[in-house]
């Protein structure tokens, strides 16, 4: 009988007992439990809640009417989101996604948020389990100390020449100018360049580089409401006027050869002879605008300062007058100056024709044609001649006139 007390007895018994060690230990770690194996009753992970956030905080005060109403949802999908006045009462919207952005979606109401008005959004969302979240935003609309909606010219579904520019009147002067400025949008059926320019606090104008194409559908929408014009001033709707651009009528009076050059289009139609302000009252220099026309009017020296029984005054009654610009100047009939009408300026600053040629020119004339003034020696027309003298400036000082350049 052998005696395990030598070495190699040793090394068997120890590789004998590793052996069955490690067969223990595979048999303890086995396969890992499947779902199959777990205890009956273990219920399955919840999926995460909706997560809602409103655009409104809670509490806001002092808002504009306008302001957007969005809610951004993560992980769920948006339900019911309703508004509801201080009464209350539902207000009618629709809810839209936002535009480029999968999560958020946007209440925007059939009409319009009223001011100085009280408002409650609720919005709900679910998540995986159909599980409900509700998030809830009380709000106020800013109460102004002043409404405004501005005059337009020209008016809508009228027809004007390619000189006219689109001029918004304020009953106030406009502290945000930038502002206001953003919110006014002109879309033409010819693309032009046109560009914004405040002439003074409280009127803006509108007008491309060069005169507008002819037979140009014109736009502005002027999109006013629930807009912060500054100083407690805010706009009290939005306007859209839409009209058309017509015929190209561009006339030349050269008060040097005394001739006025009609054209239509890009053809002469007319060359007239004319006498246009004397040495004493000089015609201005520049593009002057048909702004009306009178078929009979009277013509009185006071309305610009002069008396009508001082030197050089007068009061008379005159026939086919058509303005071209609110310092008295008009293209009408002067019959007791034909005989200087093509070779001396005679006229207290009016381009003066023959009766039958001014009823030519009256008839042909619309608002918004131009009249270019040239070799006058009176000054360019300007910003105290009336409120057309747009075609005077340059192009890079009107720019210079954007709230926004």
């Amino acid at each position: 009988m052998s005696s395990v007390n030598g070495r190699g007895g040793v090394r068997r018994v120890a590789a004998v007992l590793i052996a069955v060690l490690l067969a223990l230990l595979a048999g303890c770690q086995g396969s890992p439990p499947s779902a199959d194996d777990a205890p009956a009753g273990t219920p399955e992970p919840s999926a995460a809640p909706a997560e809602l956030a409103l655009s409104v905080a809670d509490g806001s005060v002092d808002l504009s009417p306008a302001t957007p109403v969005s809610v951004d949802v993560t992980s769920g999908e948006l339900g019911d989101v309703v508004v509801t006045d201080a009464a209350g009462a539902a207000v009618p919207g629709a809810v839209a996604p936002a535009e480029g952005d999968p999560t958020t979606s946007v209440w925007t109401p059939e009409g319009q948020l009223a001011y100085g008005t009280s408002y409650t959004v609720t919005a709900t969302a679910v998540n995986e389990d159909d599980a409900e979240t509700t998030a809830t935003s009380t709000f106020t609309t800013v109460s102004p100390a002043t409404l405004s909606t501005p005059s337009v010219g020209p008016l809508d579904g009228t027809t004007v020449g390619v000189g006219m520019p689109i001029r918004v009147f304020f009953d106030d002067p406009v502290a945000d100018q930038a502002t206001v400025e953003r919110n006014l949008h002109v879309t033409t059926s010819t693309p032009t360049d046109g560009v914004w320019s405040w002439l003074s606090d409280s009127e803006v104008h509108f007008r491309p580089s060069t005169y507008w194409p002819a037979n140009t559908e014109v736009t502005l929408e002027a999109d006013l409401y629930g807009v912060d014009f500054g100083n407690g001033v805010w706009g009290e709707k939005d306007r859209t006027v839409s009209f058309t651009v017509g015929a190209k009528h561009v006339s030349v009076a050269d008060a040097g050869a005394h001739t006025l050059t009609v054209y239509d289009g890009d053809q002469v139609v007319q060359t007239y002879p004319m006498s246009a302000g004397s040495e004493e009252n000089p015609t201005r220099n520049g593009p002057h605008v048909v702004l009306e026309k009178f078929a009979d009017i009277t013509m009185d020296s006071s309305t610009f300062g002069l008396a009508v029984d001082a030197p050089g005054g007068y009061r008379t009654d005159v026939e086919y007058a058509t303005r071209i610009s609110n310092n008295g100047e008009f293209v009408h009939a002067a019959p007791w100056s034909v005989g200087s009408q093509g070779s001396a300026n005679v006229s207290h600053g009016c381009i003066n024709l023959s009766t039958e040629r001014a009823r030519w020119f009256y008839d042909f004339s619309q608002p918004g044609d131009v009249v270019e003034v040239v070799n006058s020696i009176g000054p360019t027309l300007s910003w105290v001649d009336g409120d057309i003298y747009d075609w005077a400036i340059s192009w890079e000082d009107w720019k210079a006139g954007s709230a926004l350049s």
